[in-house]
């Protein structure tokens, strides 16, 4: 699905032809699938109005008006029949339900990152809460929004929380002012405290391994911690150097090529498709030999939100490998073999790091970063693919399909769709 302007546009994933073309009462500002895909919800937050489209019944339509309360955010709950709408200044939650058009509340969510977590199996949401200067964190049951446990959190300033994929752990972290992660049971039990020191700035981003082994904490100094699920204490620090010294990690270096075509020894003028393919740049990789120096940013001190620290890290699929970006080395990407706990390969690109990846099927990274071109790592090696198209693709976003066959790459105003072919075993 898509959207442009007032009109959602949904294609078939394969072909890419229209399927349904539905217009909504203002522009879309946020366009979200159901879990089952039935249903599409858009929302338009400056009118605080949510509509909600069914596919198998396109003459079916829904409409959620917040009225003066306003709204700010809007999502589904796991089940796909409930959504959850965020009034403005954060002043409830208002959880409306498709099937019997019931509603709920919840008061007091928190402003933060990432204030609303569901468990995987979509049985319990957790919701960050803030009353009277303290930060609370209650837990509901899905198939009946009943209030399961209601606890205070030792946190100056609650920035987030996030589920294990298991559904037994729930993950706290304070703002970054404050170094503190903690690590609450289902029942609200704390299970542990992790700091990793006391006054620097803290915590930049964090992530679970999917078998819940691990917690990876992304930090302002330059270093992820890994935590273990035994006793939740640190197992080992990934430093992200400068410089690479180590013979073992493969370094690899996108390096570009001028084209060598010489246009005046064509006997036919090239088309303009032809000619964007023939005299464009193009990219590939080459294996550095180590040491191999990378390009550091001194961070700038006196301004709000510093280029300083790891700011995106992602697990692979099969929990073997971790992919990390230091936002001081904005042009690399660092992949580590969890099995070792060693840094395994550097991607070096010409541009800065814009987002990345995992295959959600296989150990296969997608990485791009504002350029015409995507970028596949996997164990085997890594390849420069170049978008084919008239005009300047810069590719700003991308995400996978569940099936991991196709990948949808998104620049500011357009979009396409890269397939990929599997492999016969």
């Amino acid at each position: 699905a898509s959207c442009m302007q007032h009109r959602l546009v949904v294609r078939d994933a394969s072909s890419l032809q229209i399927l349904q073309l539905y217009t909504c009462l203002d522009q879309i500002q946020y366009i979200e699938w159901s879990s089952d895909s039935l249903f599409i919800l858009c929302a338009m937050y400056k009118r605080g109005i949510v509509q909600v489209w069914s596919l198998e019944q396109p003459e079916w339509h829904c409409k959620i008006d917040e009225g003066s309360a306003g709204l700010v955010a809007s999502c589904w709950s796991p089940d796909g029949r409930h959504i959850l709408n965020t009034t403005e200044f954060h002043l409830r939650i208002t959880v409306w339900s498709l099937c019997t058009k019931s509603v709920s509340y919840i008061k007091y969510p928190k402003a933060c990152q990432q204030g609303v977590a569901f468990t995987k199996d979509g049985r319990y949401m957790a919701v960050a809460e803030r009353r009277d200067c303290k930060d609370f964190i209650s837990i509901f049951v899905c198939n009946n929004w009943q209030l399961l446990r209601h606890f205070d959190t030792e946190t100056q300033d609650l920035f987030g929380i996030e589920w294990a994929p298991n559904g037994c752990v729930l993950a706290a972290w304070d703002t970054c002012l404050e170094y503190k992660v903690l690590l609450y049971s289902l029942d609200g039990r704390l299970l542990s405290s992790y700091r990793a020191y006391e006054w620097p700035l803290g915590v930049k981003s964090i992530a679970w391994s999917p078998s819940s082994q691990f917690l990876a904490i992304g930090s302002f100094d330059e270093k992820v911690r890994i935590l273990n699920h035994v006793t939740w204490k640190k197992i080992t620090e990934l430093d992200h150097p400068a410089t690479i010294s180590n013979k073992k990690t493969i370094v690899y270096k996108e390096v570009e090529k001028s084209p060598t075509v010489d246009r005046e020894r064509l006997s036919f003028p090239p088309t303009r498709a032809l000619a964007s393919s023939l005299f464009s740049t193009q990219s590939k990789y080459d294996i550095s030999q180590v040491p191999v120096s990378l390009q550091y940013i001194k961070p700038v001190a006196d301004r709000a939100n510093p280029k300083v620290g790891v700011g995106m890290l992602a697990f692979s699929a099969d929990n073997c490998f971790l992919a990390t970006k230091n936002d001081n080395i904005p042009n690399a990407v660092w992949i580590w073999d969890i099995r070792k706990l060693k840094l395994s390969v550097v991607l070096e690109q010409l541009c800065t790091i814009q987002y990345f990846q995992w295959d959600p099927c296989q150990p296969r990274l997608a990485v791009c970063t504002g350029s015409s071109r995507v970028y596949l790592w996997s164990p085997a090696g890594c390849i420069v693919v170049q978008v084919p198209g008239e005009g300047d693709f810069q590719i700003m976003s991308l995400s996978w399909h569940s099936s991991g066959d196709s990948m949808l790459l998104l620049s500011k105003d357009h979009f396409c769709v890269c397939y990929l072919e599997r492999e016969e075993v």
